[in-house]
């Protein structure tokens, strides 16, 4: 993957998959794990499972929430792999302690007020009616996880995104060199 290696992580609508898509535009080598990497396991051994009947869509939805991984043994791997100077893995996942200390840096895009995630997850779902954020459970889980911040990684470096997306690209290049030039 990278000389060096980022995660870059954030709540549903705080705009991951954008801002990877502009770091590829700008020449970047990035991994969008929630396409390429993610599976439903166990976030600590890894193993695949079967989703279970549930009782409600809310609990459908902590379920696949809560059993979200990416398959470690790959992200390992890739960062293994120097073939790029500066990669970028983009995307959330529960069993990110099985590698994030491989990490060169985390930055978790975070925006402050609620409603605008809700008009981001809303535009979103108006082009892909399938895609997550558009049912009320999703938006409950959501917003708990905006207000609790309770999967934001240690030692993260919290980028504004609500700024205009090239000034949230600059400033995460700008804090990636920061550690690249410390290593």
């Amino acid at each position: 993957m990278g000389l060096r290696n980022f995660l870059i992580e954030g709540v549903s609508g705080t705009g991951k998959t954008t801002v990877a898509e502009e770091l590829q535009r700008r020449g970047y080598h990035v991994l969008h794990g929630d396409r390429e990497l993610k599976y439903r396991g166990d976030p600590k051994t890894g193993e695949p499972l079967e989703e279970p009947a549930h009782a409600s869509a809310k609990d459908k939805v902590s379920w696949q929430h809560t059993h979200l991984v990416w398959d470690a043994d790959k992200v390992r791997s890739v960062i293994a792999d120097h073939s790029f100077p500066v990669s970028f893995f983009c995307g959330g996942c529960r069993n990110s302690d099985h590698f994030i200390d491989l990490l060169d840096g985390v930055f978790v895009l975070k925006v402050d007020d609620i409603e605008t995630i809700h008009r981001r997850l809303d535009e979103r779902v108006a082009i892909d009616p399938t895609d997550f954020g558009g049912r009320p459970e999703e938006k409950e889980l959501v917003a708990r996880l905006h207000r609790t911040e309770e999967d934001m990684p240690n030692n993260a470096i919290v980028i504004d995104a609500t700024a205009p997306l090239e000034a949230v690209v600059d400033e995460i290049l700008k804090e990636a060199a920061k550690r690249s030039l410390g290593r």
